[in-house]
């Protein structure tokens, strides 16, 4: 398994504040920052054995500078701890001048999918 995880993607209209109702400006939303972050560390785990997944429980995340439309972001998951099946990660994102824009830890937990999703029905 890998220990940490980069990727990046550019601030759209379609994931702003003001398009997501999560606020009236056009800048990147904080729920748009989140699913991305999120991701980030998801694929840190694209390894899971088969009938497995993870499942995101928690998320404490500092949103600590606006970005533009247009602005790339680059954010990197690293996995700070395992136990069990519970994995904790630092996350942070910066911007294209390598200011951080956000820092977060996320814990996820692995589970069987077909008695997760039976506890649903």
């Amino acid at each position: 398994m890998k220990e940490t995880f980069t990727q990046s993607t550019i601030v759209t209209e379609e994931n702003t504040a003001f398009r997501m109702g999560s606020g009236t400006l056009p800048v990147y939303a904080t729920p748009a920052l989140v699913a991305f972050m999120e991701n980030t560390a998801c694929k840190l785990l694209d390894d899971t054995e088969a009938g497995y997944t993870t499942v995101g429980t928690k998320m404490d995340i500092k949103h600590l500078r606006a970005s533009a439309i247009g602005e790339a972001i680059e954010c990197t998951a690293k996995l700070t701890e395992q136990d069990g099946r519970k994995y904790t990660f630092r996350i942070e994102a910066y911007n294209k001048q390598k200011v951080c824009i956000a820092a977060a830890i996320h814990e996820r937990f692995c589970v069987n999918i077909e008695h997760f999703m039976q506890k649903l029905r």
